[in-house]
């Protein structure tokens, strides 16, 4: 008799699963871009509202995300334009793989750069299309003729740009987005999962370009565990996107969780604040260490290539802290680590360990 497995396609048999650490009790994480701080946890009057909100809400019945009043919250707090539809998803993992799906017809290609996040190579493969990886310059900035010429060469379904990018932190510069754009005859995302530690976002630009979709995510901004994304676009795109998103993709506690935050947004903006000084503190500290390349980051982590990225990966573990080890992802990573920016006492842990070896 023949194996299930047989009936499962061959190239899925040959991937990886994608990997979460695990967490052993009472380390630092500082591996997966996550707040340190709980949004609630330091005002009792409104960790009792939303508690409470929580305690009545409707877990007996499925959820309308459409009428759930979230995409008019986040269009309030992040100033979506009226002319673009607003679609959610079950984090931005989810609308990733839509906006695949939404355009896999046989031969069409996706385009991105690299090294950049995996799950858009990942899903391409899933969809049986082909993906076109332009490699960054080596200081992780983006090589905008390489890009176009790509462009021009593969004319891509859909192009992928992380703005900005993971996980290396640097930003792209705003006139390159807009050239590849213009140049793109498919649709582009712009993801700004990390847009809320940027000086600069393409949301205002959404609705109004046709083939620009923006996506966003309230996971960076201490809400990882809702699993809320949303993608804002125009209504040419985004109505056929709503044909093919499962119609009950959203549960009902993490939208009304999500819109009592958008609608509290001025403390999320304060921890956000508080993030982006403590992620400068971390910079010029590492920047002071001469055998550390400490690269720009406007994102909630660094990327720093240090001597040994298993020596350090190892040695942090060792005192309980875990990051990322970039080395071994790609050529350009060659010994580097992320490391995200936690809290005070959580950043100067970590650099006392840092100096300790590298100082």
């Amino acid at each position: 008799m023949p194996s299930p497995l047989s009936f499962i396609r061959n190239d899925i048999q040959a991937m990886q699963a994608y990997q979460i650490a695990d967490l052993p009790e009472n380390f630092i994480k500082l591996d997966a871009m996550e707040s340190p701080h709980h949004p609630f946890a330091h005002n009792p009057e409104l960790l009792a509202q939303w508690q409470m909100l929580l305690g009545n809400a409707p877990i007996h019945l499925y959820p309308n995300p459409a009428a759930s009043g979230l995409q008019s919250a986040l269009r309030q707090a992040f100033g979506i334009p009226e002319a673009a539809q607003i679609a959610l998803g079950n984090g931005s993992d989810e609308l990733i793989q839509f906006l695949t799906m939404l355009v896999a017809k046989p031969g069409a290609k996706v385009l991105g750069v690299e090294p950049s996040f995996v799950m858009y190579r990942h899903n391409a493969a899933l969809y049986g299309m082909e993906y076109i990886g332009v490699p960054l310059k080596e200081d992780f900035t983006l090589d905008l003729a390489a890009v176009l010429s790509a462009v021009q060469t593969h004319n891509p379904a859909l192009i992928f740009l992380a703005y900005p990018n993971n996980p290396t932190g640097v930003c792209f510069k705003r006139e390159e987005i807009e050239a590849v754009i213009a140049a793109a005859q498919g649709i582009v995302v712009v993801d700004e999962a990390y847009g809320a530690f940027n000086n600069d976002s393409f949301l205002t630009q959404a609705g109004s370009i046709e083939n620009l979709v923006v996506m966003r995510t309230i996971s960076k901004i201490g809400f990882a565990g809702l699993r809320i994304g949303y993608a804002a676009g125009s209504p040419m795109v985004m109505n056929e996107l709503a044909k093919i998103l499962p119609p009950y993709n959203m549960n009902q506690l993490s939208l009304a969780s999500a819109k009592f935050a958008m609608q509290h947004a001025e403390t999320i903006n304060r921890t956000v604040s508080e993030l982006k000084a403590e992620r400068e503190r971390m910079y010029a500290a590492l920047s002071q260490i001469s055998r550390l390349k400490t690269f720009p980051s406007q994102a909630n982590f660094l990327t720093v290539r240090v001597p040994d990225a298993l020596e350090l990966f190892e040695t942090l573990k060792q005192h309980r802290i875990l990051i990322k080890k970039l080395h071994g992802t790609h050529p350009l990573l060659e010994q580097c680590v992320r490391i995200t920016v936690g809290s005070p006492q959580q950043n100067d842990a970590v650099l006392a360990v840092i100096r300790k070896l590298y100082g």
